[in-house]
């Protein structure tokens, strides 16, 4: 039953990977990063049940950029492009 939360919260990223890398999400959208801030949040709280700490610490800075990012774009700010 633990794979599901798994299974959701990485589909959850992928998507969003995905139609960015498709050209049909914005990295900056609102969209593209509450799919990650949740997916990496679900697999943050996994990894922490397990005690899986790198795979923690991974999802867990995950989720915060991501909550960053959302909170910047909100705020009519939209994050730094990548150099």
């Amino acid at each position: 039953m633990d794979q599901i939360p798994q299974i959701a919260g990485a589909i959850l990223i992928l998507i969003a990977f995905g139609a960015t890398q498709l050209d049909a999400m914005s990295p900056h959208s609102r969209v593209y990063l509450a799919l990650n801030l949740v997916g990496a949040a679900v697999l943050a709280v996994v990894a922490l049940d397990a005690r899986d700490w790198g795979f923690f610490a991974l999802e867990f800075v995950w989720a915060l950029v991501s909550a960053w990012g959302l909170v910047q774009v909100l705020r009519g700010r939209p994050p730094a492009a990548a150099h």
